[in-house]
């Protein structure tokens, strides 16, 4: 199983349904918000089966940072099969 990276720039208001759709396509391993300047302010490992009342803590963090910054990047670290694929 490879692991890649992807970045997303987003603005503050729009930061917690990103995230919120990342976790919803399942296939994301860990999500890392920084600000403008690429400083690192949260990351978050996810593992398969997070659901439900174990988002609750992260969504309120992600709230609480959206509601401060005004641009943010979220890097997105997916899993991948051997083959390319995504898992």
């Amino acid at each position: 199983m490879d692991d890649r990276w992807e970045e997303f720039s987003v603005r503050g208001e729009e930061l917690l349904a990103k995230v919120k759709e990342l976790v919803r396509e399942g296939n994301v391993r860990r999500l890392v918000i920084a600000d403008a300047d690429g400083r690192t302010l949260v990351e978050f490992p996810l593992t398969i089966g997070v659901v439900g009342a174990l988002l609750l803590p992260m969504a309120a963090a992600v709230g609480a940072i959206a509601a401060v910054v005004t641009d943010c990047t979220i890097r997105v670290e997916r899993r991948h099969d051997a083959d390319g694929g995504e898992s």
